[in-house]
């Protein structure tokens, strides 16, 4: 056979391949469909939609959902995505907590957990994200030799380089960037793992499942234990050069008091507004309170010196918002993490905003809560997931 001839051999398979991966990217998120309307949103006629979903089927990615009736007594034949064919685990590497979530191919959460992380070293906390793993899977009734887990998002604190598996400037993680230990995570939890920003994790939550679903072009802001931003430009994650769009923790915003080392390392804006600053703030003020949880609960009670203390933290948060939204000009701004979503918290940024910005987006707490960061590893992982399987059924095509 000449080399024309396998040519022209070869486009017919590629043809059927790439129909069957327009039929998958129809049928992904969405419930039960038939051949028939599966052949009005592709545009492909029902013999070749037939045809596709009998390959499909055959490898199994897609199954029979039931039937649904018709006009004249006639039912239609339904199919979905088979979920058991593929696991996505997403976790999430916090300071003082891990959680984590598994979900199928389809995209339903089969389980979730969330605990406390019980250890400050980065080699204890991968044997925790490893236990928490294992522990998903097993209640996801997914054996973990069996290869359904095709893919695992850890989302974490840290600008993420090309890749997916390095780190740098986490610092509210120690040792958490080494090479060694994120080798260590990757030989733990599988080869298909890579790393996520937390707060761009959250921001594709928020795009997918929150109020971000309502506009084009918004910022996530996380404000709790670290301070970060997630951007949504046009629908789509943005990372910048050098994947560390949204490190605003460096924003030169703060008052000049803070201690010059701190600053350096965690980034000025962070220095005066994470949780640690609100408690150093309350101490400044004679105030003793625990937790930033604490000061908020007291001046949602009428305390007056956590009220200062609250409205101190919101008008250093809306000073860097209107640096975000000179820039950026977005639709709305997502406020998240313990701080962002407290009550009543994004009302006080935004009255406040007006002192800075001549043009005051919609602030709004996060619709997630505090598993927005995990919905989002789950969500990226999804993409990957599903780019890999269209992928490799092209390459079987060509090759």
């Amino acid at each position: 056979m000449t080399t024309m001839e396998a040519t022209g051999a070869a486009r017919p398979r590629l043809m059927r391949t790439l129909n069957e991966q327009l039929l998958l990217e129809r049928m992904r998120g969405n419930g039960p469909v038939s051949r028939s309307e599966l052949a009005g949103t592709s545009g492909l006629s029902k013999p070749t939609v037939a045809l596709a979903l009998s390959n499909l089927e055959r490898d199994g990615l897609v199954q029979h959902a039931g039937r649904r009736a018709g006009g004249r007594g006639r039912t239609a034949l339904l199919y979905e995505i088979r979920s058991g064919a593929g696991f996505v685990l997403g976790l999430d590497v916090g300071r003082e907590f891990v959680r984590g979530a598994v979900a199928d191919l389809a995209g339903a959460v089969r389980t979730r957990a969330s605990r406390p992380a019980r250890n400050s070293s980065a080699v204890a906390r991968v044997r925790e994200l490893g236990k928490l793993a294992d522990d998903l899977l097993s209640d996801a009734g997914v054996s973990v030799g069996s290869g359904a887990l095709r893919q695992t998002v850890v989302g974490s604190p840290g600008v993420v380089e090309p890749g997916g598996l390095a780190l740098r400037m986490a610092a509210n993680l120690p040792g958490w960037e080494r090479p060694a230990v994120l080798r260590d995570l990757q030989r733990l939890l599988g080869d298909a793992t890579t790393i996520e920003n937390d707060v761009d994790a959250a921001a594709v939550a928020e795009r997918d499942h929150g109020h971000g679903r309502e506009v084009s072009t918004f910022a996530f802001v996380s404000v709790g234990t670290g301070i970060g931003m997630g951007l949504i430009l046009d629908g789509k994650l943005h990372r910048g050069a050098h994947g560390a769009a949204g490190e605003i923790a460096f924003l030169p915003l703060a008052d000049g008091h803070l201690d010059p080392r701190d600053a350096r390392r965690h980034g000025a804006l962070e220095s005066a507004a994470s949780s640690a600053a609100v408690v150093r703030a309350a101490r400044q003020a004679g105030a003793r309170f625990r937790s930033a949880r604490s000061v908020f609960a007291a001046a949602a009670g009428g305390d007056g010196r956590a009220r200062e203390i609250v409205a101190g933290e919101a008008t250093i948060v809306a000073r860097a918002l209107a640096a975000i939204v000179a820039v950026v000009d977005p639709e709305l701004i997502v406020l998240g993490g313990g701080i962002g979503r407290a009550p009543g918290f994004a009302d006080e940024v935004s009255a406040r905003l007006a002192n800075f910005s001549p043009i005051v987006p919609d602030v709004r707490p996060s619709a997630l809560g505090e598993d927005a960061v995990v919905d989002g590893c789950l969500a990226v992982g999804g993409d990957q997931l599903w780019a890999r399987v269209l992928s490799s059924r092209l390459v079987a095509e060509a090759i």
